[in-house]
């Protein structure tokens, strides 16, 4: 018997790990994961194929006959057989009916205004990268990773100005960092014990900077954090109140039942890796209600994403799972909105 677990990380079939595993000679091959699919199906695809070979066909057929149709025409029809044939072999198992002793969580959307200079540093950028992606829509390049940079760009800002120019001497300020600075040291009173995640390290660097000066203990993994395990072990032996993780670095295997206050720092593209975050947390030995709380600005490309996530998550969840990616799917439509104003109109 061979058993992967977070099999996931098998999802991409020209990995080295792909290939090594599918050496593996066995009678009976298991999978265990709770996000099958991350980015799109074709990741369930690489699943299956170590699983059973050929189950679902060469990737090229899988791509033409199921993928294409499925999430760029969609296609249910497709998607319900697709579903049919995968259904045998998944024994799919929540938290709930697992983790029946588990206490409430409770998820908060904080929504933030932009301070000022916050504001005027967003527009000005935004209307650049509308400009930027524009083009290169009209052109009919498939440049991807322009229209991703440019949206990086508008999620520092919202996340700190400083993080587009980290030159200290200049007194940007942010309406989350403040958000933070308001809250976290009452929470630290009532004996809240809060993680705090973002997809950008240097932001995590700002917050860590801001708690020092609060007299806020806390410790920070990254990926380039040597010492994990000791790093767990001091948070949840309570000598720590606040743990700060960055998103490839925590956002699975770790077991952080000390924590009752989840802070996503920013929206993630991807809500099944941002719920695998949470419940870093909200696990198995959690005794306490959870609080997940989620900071997204106001008026901003994050209420945007948070939006289109809602509504392009339905066919993944239909299939298997709430994973996702929009980037894969959006069209230039889609591209164009996220970078429009709503409060001065399609500029």
């Amino acid at each position: 018997v061979v058993v992967l677990d977070e099999a996931q990380t098998i999802k991409n079939s020209s990995s080295q790990i792909y290939k090594m595993v599918m050496r593996l000679k066995a009678r009976q091959r298991i999978c265990l994961t709770g996000t099958p699919m991350e980015n799109h199906i074709g990741e369930l695809w690489s699943l299956m194929n170590f699983l059973m070979p050929d189950i679902l066909g060469k990737k090229s057929d899988f791509n033409q006959f199921y993928r294409t149709p499925i999430e760029k025409d969609k296609d249910i029809d497709l998607l319900e057989e697709l579903k049919k044939r995968v259904k045998p072999f998944i024994l799919r198992r929540t938290k709930t009916e697992v983790a029946t002793e588990l206490p409430e969580k409770t998820e908060i959307i904080q929504s933030l205004e932009l301070l000022p200079e916050q504001r005027n540093a967003y527009e000005a950028v935004r209307l650049a990268a509308l400009e930027e992606v524009s083009k290169v829509l009209y052109q009919s390049k498939n440049n991807k990773l322009s229209i991703a940079n440019a949206l990086l760009r508008l999620r520092q800002i919202c996340n700190h100005p400083n993080l587009l120019n980290m030159d200290t001497t200049l007194q940007f300020n942010s309406c989350k960092t403040e958000w933070l600075r308001n809250t976290l040291p009452e929470m630290i009173e009532e004996g809240r014990r809060v993680l705090i995640f973002s997809s950008f390290t240097s932001m995590l660097d700002l917050i860590e900077a801001d708690l020092k000066s609060l007299n806020i203990n806390c410790i920070k993994l990254t990926g380039k954090t040597q010492n994990r395990t000791s790093l767990v072990n001091q948070f949840q032996t309570l000598n720590f109140p606040v743990f700060l993780i960055s998103l490839k670095a925590g956002g699975t295997g770790l077991n952080l039942t000390a924590a009752d206050t989840v802070i996503h720092v920013d929206p993630w593209w991807n809500p099944a890796a941002e719920n695998q975050a949470s419940d870093r947390a909200y696990r198995i030995g959690q005794d306490k209600p959870v609080f997940v709380y989620k900071l997204i600005c106001k008026d901003s490309v994050e209420e945007k994403i948070q939006i289109m996530q809602q509504n392009k998550s339905l066919l993944y969840e239909e299939l298997i799972s709430q994973s996702q990616n929009p980037l894969a799917e959006l069209s230039s439509n889609d591209w164009v909105d996220l970078l429009q104003s709503p409060l001065y109109g399609n500029i």
